[in-house]
């Protein structure tokens, strides 16, 4: 579900980096965004939705001035200074704050809302794309990250993917923060070391170590946590910090607690996990494809002061963020038939307009049992009208001649088995 890029013909296309969606298109996504409700419903999650136009002076508050030139940022006629939203979290927190008093917590809230970025274009990334948002504020349990990870992972296992495809790497901003004090990092210097170590992947080896040492670290301090995101297991990390801490206790208790959840074999710690937004807290995690051939499939974790940050009383949050993008090039890399939708309904044609009637009550009946149907618009050549059919994605078909009016029933195809039946059907 990448959708269509380029234009037509015509000469024009679609902006840089935004999509179209042709019929073909909408059937993956409407797939994925199927297992998303489906998934957030089951979970106990209710939706919400909110305009796709924010403040700019709510982002900022929330990222900072430099998020201005990472998204689509103007001025309206008045005079306002607006932007597309590159994310719902600061939506979320501006919505929970104006009727904080009214709302008893926790909540658990869920949109898919298209969002927008204005950035650099690589494999995975888009500048619009849609997002499943499953947030749950108000609870300081690691219950809040397991749901809406066991949300994410249930909806993956919807779209077919099997418990050994994807991995969910975990770690702990606090986590994190006790190494650096371990390694004598003052607090005030955190928030830079964190921005560094999340750029890793992008930047290579010899730019962190740079970027740590504008942080603080000296090579030593820098050395001993680039070697804890090697692969250190939370015993490793235990040791390093000569005791146990808050921030392990709950790594442990997550760990636990998401075996008991069905989650253990999809579960990775993983120091290197730090998430790039500066709100973030506590647990933060990333799924990826098993051999890790793609972007994050979907990632979050906690934050305690964004909501106090953004206007509202304090409460704690989590949230997860899961991109249509990503998901919709694995699921394009996978068999033909496990991303194609099951055929479905019944296509419904007719050779000359004295069986239209016929053919409308027949359509009428099947769609009053719940069942789709599809109704040929004018007559049609019986050759025609299958061929139709069959690249249609319907289930049956079912073609309405004289003969088949005189005898009051129609021959109804099963187009994949190839075997038929009959159905009752009333002259005009």
């Amino acid at each position: 579900m990448t959708g269509t890029q380029a234009g037509s013909g015509s000469g024009f296309a679609a902006p840089r980096g935004m999509r179209d969606f042709y019929p073909e298109d909408m059937l993956p996504r409407e797939r994925i965004f199927g297992a998303w409700r489906a998934a957030a419903r089951l979970y106990g999650f209710v939706p919400y939705d909110a305009c796709v136009i924010e403040t700019l002076d709510l982002l900022k508050r929330k990222a900072g001035e430099e998020i201005v030139e990472q998204i689509y940022a103007f001025t309206d006629k008045s005079g306002r200074s607006l932007a597309l939203r590159p994310e719902m979290t600061p939506t979320l927190a501006r919505m929970i704050a104006a009727r904080q008093s009214s709302l008893a917590l926790p909540l658990k809230w869920f949109a898919i809302a298209q969002c927008f970025r204005y950035e650099r274009m690589s494999k995975g990334r888009r500048r619009e794309h849609y997002q499943w948002n499953l947030d749950v504020v108000g609870e300081p349990s690691v219950g809040a990250e397991l749901e809406v990870v066991a949300a994410a992972a249930h909806a993956l296992r919807a779209l077919g993917f099997a418990d050994a495809d994807f991995k969910v790497h975990f770690s702990s901003r606090a986590l994190l923060a006790d190494v650096m004090t371990r390694l004598d990092v003052p607090p005030e210097r955190h928030a830079a070391a964190f921005l560094a170590l999340d750029k890793r992947d992008k930047i290579g080896e010899d730019a962190t170590r740079a970027m740590l040492g504008e942080a603080g670290l000296g090579a030593a301090a820098s050395a001993a946590l680039l070697g804890l995101f090697g692969g250190a297991a939370l015993d490793d990390v235990a040791g390093f910090l000569r005791g146990d801490s808050d921030a392990l206790a709950g790594l442990r208790e997550f760990a636990g607690l998401g075996a008991a959840y069905g989650l253990g074999d999809a579960l990775r710690f993983d120091l290197s996990v730090v998430r790039g937004l500066a709100y973030y807290t506590g647990i933060v995690f990333e799924a990826y494809d098993a051999a890790r051939r793609f972007r994050a499939i979907f990632g979050g974790g906690r934050y305690d002061n964004l909501l106090g940050e953004l206007g509202g009383q304090p409460a704690t949050g989590v949230g997860l963020g899961f991109g249509d993008v990503v998901v919709a090039e694995i699921m394009a890399e996978r068999p033909a038939g496990a991303s194609a939708p099951a055929p479905a309904g019944t296509a419904i044609g007719y050779m000359e307009p004295d069986q239209r009637k016929a053919a409308m009550r027949l359509a009428a009946r099947i769609r009053q049992s719940g069942e789709p149907a599809d109704l040929a618009l004018r007559p049609e050549k019986a050759r025609a009208f299958f061929s139709r059919a069959n690249r249609g994605c319907f289930a049956r078909a079912a073609y309405v001649g004289p003969d088949d009016v005189a005898a009051g029933a129609v021959r109804v195809k099963d187009l994949s088995k190839g075997t038929e039946s009959s159905e009752r059907i009333e002259a005009g």
